[in-house]
């Protein structure tokens, strides 16, 4: 359970770099005729890339990684089980095939990408351990699209400070999905600077096979050095935001409108 060094961590971000020139042609890309958003992510790879080794030599905290063998047998699945509504359960029965992750608000490239579009894009894995609010903890391998990648691509503008991150739970105030205290679409958000680390990612597959419904299908959010409810599931948009006073309850989460810590780092 070592640590993974900034040195590891520098040699392991600059090697999926070297994939990044080539992705398009790896791809098939000069056949891909996919949304332009897919085309600006490709293009926005080796910019993150240099921005990831910037955080890394300046110092940038990583979260502890781990080996394939402290995977944890049974990691729980917690908060809702199953958003459902006839939405959701359609998705579940065409597989996603036709669900779009929406990146809006204060970006000057506004963009919608496939589950399939994402998939096709330059990724991460990493084992790391969820730590509950609860008292509980569990280590997943997780991999996804590097959340800073997306932004770039997006143009973030600089008025803006905040990600906010729109799920299809809309816990309707029911005790069995959490939502004991009053009724409300479930959402988080981060300061840009969290979702900028290396290791925040928009994950789609969990121990090597496709992220589960209970886990948070198709895509859930990874900020790795931030507690377990800060790790939104069912994410279908991101509004980037100059403050979430408007949003909901104002407080920047779910459970922070019902009391939580807004920064839940450990």
């Amino acid at each position: 359970m070592a640590l993974l060094t900034r040195r590891k961590a520098l040699l392991s971000l600059t090697g999926g770099g070297l994939l990044l020139a080539g992705c398009s042609k790896i791809t098939g890309g000069d056949q891909l005729n996919d949304s332009a958003g897919f085309q600006r992510v490709l293009a926005a790879a080796e910019g993150w890339t240099l921005s990831t080794q910037r955080f890394l030599l300046g110092g940038g905290a990583m979260a502890q990684e781990f080996k394939v063998s402290d995977i944890s047998k049974n990691f729980k699945a917690n908060g809702t089980l199953n958003p459902g509504g006839d939405e959701y359960d359609r998705h579940v029965d065409e597989g996603f095939v036709n669900w779009r992750l929406t990146i809006d608000g204060l970006v000057a490239k506004p963009m919608s990408l496939s589950v399939a579009e994402l998939r096709r894009l330059p990724s991460r894995t990493q084992i790391t351990r969820h730590d509950c609010v609860e008292g509980w903890s569990a280590i997943g391998q997780w991999t996804g699209v590097p959340l800073a990648l997306l932004l770039r691509a997006a143009a973030v503008l600089p008025q803006a400070r905040y990600a906010v991150f729109h799920c299809a739970d809309n816990l309707d105030g029911e005790p069995s999905k959490g939502g004991q205290q009053s009724p409300g679409q479930y959402y988080e958000s981060l300061a840009l600077v969290d979702c900028r680390h290396p290791q925040t990612m928009l994950a789609y597959d969990m121990n090597g096979k496709a992220l589960d419904v209970a886990h948070g299908a198709p895509l859930r959010l990874r900020v790795e050095r931030q507690l377990g409810y800060k790790q939104a599931k069912y994410v279908q948009r991101i509004e980037l935001v100059s403050d979430f006073h408007r949003i909901s309850g104002g407080k920047g989460g779910y459970w922070e409108d019902r009391g939580y810590e807004w920064y839940a780092g450990i």
